[in-house]
């Protein structure tokens, strides 16, 4: 693995983080988010935790609805009935949590941002401790499945911005490793391009990650007692300053 100094570029604000982006397959901002900030969302999302969806047959859960999770299960249909329902549990639990997250694409790109039309905003992913991606890591993806079709094929902008809210038990661990692999049209990782170069992004309480999503990446596994959780805003430019976000 590649030393991350060389593939993770960290920034003291995200101002600048999209015209740095191309430089790195990470940007990594320290504390965007005070530890204040990320109790009170969290106690937010355990509160809420009749009402989280279930994922891959509870081996991930979420506040607000994630679009690639419904992809991958075949339940789209769900998702897009559910945008206002999805968009109001997470404002109930977690106030604020959504414009926070729009406003950290447009500090990153310096452009007006807006909720994508008929898409749930942004949510929170909670991963279990001693589940699947505790024990093994996430699946290795790019962050393509929300984009359109004309976007992917033209490779117009588009970036993913995860903020961590808890992390697990060991701090060091349930990290981001990203490659040096940018989309091509296939889904599926080859060996030579899991040969490539890689980083290991670690996050602190309150960092921020913001990466292409054209970018091959993996949450990596972790241990202890705690849940992973994170909240996760896509985005896509849309026209000239211009973006648009959804979960």
């Amino acid at each position: 693995m590649q030393a991350d100094s060389d593939l993770v570029l960290r920034l003291p604000r995200l101002e600048g983080a999209l015209e740095a982006l191309p430089r790195a397959c990470a940007v990594h901002v320290a504390q965007s988010f005070d530890a204040a900030t990320c109790a009170r969302w969290c106690e937010g999302v355990y509160a809420a935790k009749d009402e989280w969806t279930h994922d891959f047959d509870g081996e991930q859960f979420s506040l607000g609805r994630a679009f690639y999770t419904h992809l991958e299960e075949g339940r789209s249909k769900a998702y897009f009935e559910d945008v206002a329902a999805s968009d109001a549990r997470v404002e109930k639990h977690v106030p604020g949590l959504q414009a926070a997250m729009r406003d950290l694409v447009a500090r990153a790109t310096g452009a007006r941002v807006v909720a994508r039309r008929g898409w749930c905003g942004p949510g929170v992913h909670v991963f279990p401790p001693a589940a699947p991606v505790a024990q093994r890591g996430g699946v290795v993806h790019f962050d393509t499945e929300g984009l359109a079709a004309r976007h992917v094929a033209a490779q117009r902008p588009a970036i993913t911005v995860v903020a961590m809210l808890q992390t697990p038990e060991n701090a060091d661990e349930g990290g981001l490793k990203v490659w040096d692999v940018l989309y091509t049209g296939e889904d599926e990782a080859t060996g030579e391009e899991l040969a490539r170069p890689s980083a290991l992004v670690t996050y602190a309480l309150g960092d921020v990650v913001l990466i292409d999503s054209y970018r091959l990446h993996q949450i990596q596994p972790f241990t202890g007692a705690r849940e992973r959780i994170s909240a996760t805003v896509h985005a896509a430019q849309v026209d000239a300053g211009l973006w648009e976000t959804w979960f």
